[in-house]
């Protein structure tokens, strides 16, 4: 072992006095020896360190496979609880969660929020409907006990209760006038014109049709179910197959409708967009469902449109969006990396970027150094909070954001760096890091474009339903299929989000609908629909 390029060895001021007495080769023996137990040392102490890094790493890998086992409520369980949970066979679900509720991780990220005042008994809506009901006083109420004359009605003690009507099955029966002249024969006969329907000659109202698709894609109920409560409720056996047909009707007359939606949401210059899997029934894949996806696209306050495809390729995506030109915030999926128009600015989520950073929280204890970085990226979300708060408009936004923002996101990039570089690659931080400063230039978009939203988590909500509904109705029938789903989807996320009833934009809509005239379906949007009602 070679010591010459090592710097000379600094030793205890004694051991040096003694080692200076030394002569000749003894001397030169000895300093040749401590040289080369430095040169060990060092090298111990770093495979030391890597072996600290790769015993983090597995112990992260550990954890995430506990998580994955004993499901979500798991993640607030420390790692000595979930080794406790390794020896106690049979661990209910039930369990795990009154263990995780018992003993909670708690972090130093915020501190704790004060508890609200109570705001008093809460109103009733305005617009329902008000159904009166008299109590009367009994007749010794009704006459003074002092004189016996009767008493005089002064007013009333009035109390309001949210009440229902259950669902009550009925015959509609529609009469047509029909009439005839009985002088003039040869006139014929002539009826009532029949009013508009969703599906001419069937056998139930549109009601019934509205209120299986609204059960189905607002309640996530399985048409199977439907199917059983209405045999229940009426005595009437109506198929599952039959209810479908129903479902695929609606989804048919509203294609044309979302076609109209999706040219607004690409005229305007800010998109969210997200991506689901949902299972459906296809030949290319026997004895099994084909993961197909619905890609989400939507503005924030505006018209949602989801877009069936059955690969999550960038094909999907550059197809829908063609040339736009605006904003596309995402995640951090590749498969957006190529789309749009030639000044297409792509912004990030930062919501994405905090939950890889707090993942490495979990799996790796308080660490300080994803603690800092997690408490500066909430800075960011608590500066925002603040501006909608105010009423700040996008203009306004973006002098805030250069003013206190911009601060924070540098002083977070330096963070970032120094942790990636003493953090091992596959750890879950030096995920993180990865995450972050790969995507950097979009992370930081916002602070260019005053509208773009610090986070992409309306789209995530958006498509929120769909990981519900797909629970519970399993699968999308077929190919065929998923282009109407996806439409029933876009008007039932889009009226939800514009606080539309649902059920009243339907019945407006639908009957007639394919009777409508082509060019004016633009006007059928919920949007336009709604500046209509108002």
């Amino acid at each position: 072992m070679s010591v010459s390029s090592e710097e000379p060895i600094k030793l205890d001021p004694e051991i040096s006095l003694e080692v200076d007495r030394l002569t000749g080769s003894t001397r030169e023996q000895l300093i040749k020896y401590l040289a080369e137990s430095a040169v060990r040392l060092k090298t111990v102490e770093e495979k030391l360190h890597h072996a600290q890094l790769e015993n983090r790493y597995l112990r992260e890998l550990l954890r995430l496979a506990r998580i994955e086992k004993y499901g979500p409520g798991s993640e607030k369980l420390s790692d000595e609880q979930l080794a406790l949970l390794e020896l106690e066979p049979g661990v209910s679900q039930a369990e795990v969660q009154a263990e995780s509720e018992r003993a909670q991780l708690k972090l130093p990220l915020r501190k704790a929020p004060q508890p609200a005042k109570h705001p008093g008994r809460q109103e009733l809506p305005a617009h329902l409907p008000r159904v009166e009901k008299i109590i009367a006083c009994t007749p010794e109420q009704c006459i003074c006990s002092q004189c016996g004359k009767g008493k005089e009605l002064i007013g009333y003690e009035t109390s309001e209760q949210l009440d229902i009507e259950p669902a009550k099955h009925f015959v509609l029966v529609t009469k047509r006038e029909k009439r005839a002249c009985r002088r003039c024969e040869e006139q014929g006969v002539v009826a009532a014109a029949l009013p508009a329907r969703i599906i001419p000659k069937s056998l139930v109202s549109d009601r019934l049709i509205i209120d299986t698709v609204v059960n189905k894609y607002c309640d996530h109920l399985p048409l199977y179910r439907q199917s059983a409560m209405l045999e229940r409720e009426t005595g009437l056996e109506i198929s599952r197959v039959t209810l479908c047909g129903w479902v695929m009707a609606v989804g048919e007359l509203l294609m044309p409708i979302v076609g109209a939606m999706r040219q607004e949401l690409l005229s305007g210059g800010y998109i969210q967009a997200d991506e689901t899997p949902v299972d459906v029934q296809s030949e290319r894949t026997k004895g099994k469902n084909h993961q197909a996806y619905l890609w989400q696209y939507g503005r924030p306050g505006g018209s949602v449109v989801l877009d069936f495809q059955l690969d999550r390729s960038g094909q999907g995506p550059r197809q829908f969006l063609g040339d736009f030109d605006g904003i596309l915030q995402s995640d951090g999926y590749a498969g957006y990396g190529k789309v749009g128009g030639r000044n297409l600015a792509h912004a990030g989520c930062w919501a994405h970027a905090r939950r890889y950073f707090f993942q490495a929280l979990q799996l790796g204890g308080k660490d300080l150094v994803a603690v800092g970085i997690v408490a500066q990226i909430d800075k960011l979300f608590e500066l925002e909070a603040g501006a909608k708060a105010g009423g700040l408009g996008a203009a306004e936004r973006l002098e805030l954001r250069g003013q206190k923002a911009q601060p924070i996101v540098e002083g977070l990039k330096s963070r970032i760096e120094l942790a990636r570089a003493s953090a091992l690659p596959r750890s879950a931080l030096g995920k993180a890091c990865d995450y972050a400063l790969g995507r950097w230039g979009q992370l930081r978009r916002f602070l260019d474009y005053g509208q773009i939203e610090l986070s992409n988590n309306l789209a995530e909500n958006a498509i929120r339903p769909v990981a519900i509904g797909r629970r519970n109705w399993l699968h999308v029938g077929s190919e065929r299929a998923g282009p109407r789903v996806a439409a029933i989807l876009s008007v039932v996320e889009t009226c939800r989000r514009r606080h539309l009833s649902i059920r009243h934009y339907l019945s407006s809509v639908l009957p007639g609908l394919a009777e409508f005239p082509a060019k004016r379906v633009s006007e059928l949007t919920p949007d336009n629909w709604a500046r209509d009602q108002s």
